[in-house]
């Protein structure tokens, strides 16, 4: 379980990064927090999903699928966070931390109702 989560964790990741139009590691490498801060609190927000999954599925492919539906929502969510905020990005790359946490707390927010209802 733990080699497949950690390659849902880089697919969340790749797709996450192609989604947003702020490229997050080039911010955080350039000492951007409010970067750091809606990535990593987006990563939580596939990570609880994704250990319930763990916790709760009958197998590995049950396991994976839940993943995609975790990964499917928290895309979702970064796109909900938008509505708001429509230049939520570009106010995550001029380095403002509110936007950011926003965007991580829409993320974990998503990642904890997906979470609760992976349960059986």
């Amino acid at each position: 379980y733990l080699a497949v989560a950690l390659v849902l964790v880089g697919t969340y990741l790749y797709f996450y990064l192609w989604v947003t139009p702020h490229d997050e590691f080039a911010l955080v490498r350039a000492d951007k927090p409010g970067a750091a801060i809606s990535l990593g609190l987006s990563l939580l927000g596939f990570a609880l999903p994704l250990t319930s999954s763990i916790a709760h599925a009958d197998n590995i492919v049950d396991m994976v699928i839940w993943g995609i539906v975790a990964l499917i929502v928290q895309i979702g969510a970064y796109y909900l966070a938008r509505l708001p905020i429509p230049d939520l990005s570009q106010r995550i790359a001029n380095g403002e931390i509110a936007p950011a946490i926003w965007l991580g707390a829409a993320s974990v927010t998503a990642g904890l109702i997906n979470a609760a209802s992976m349960t059986t």
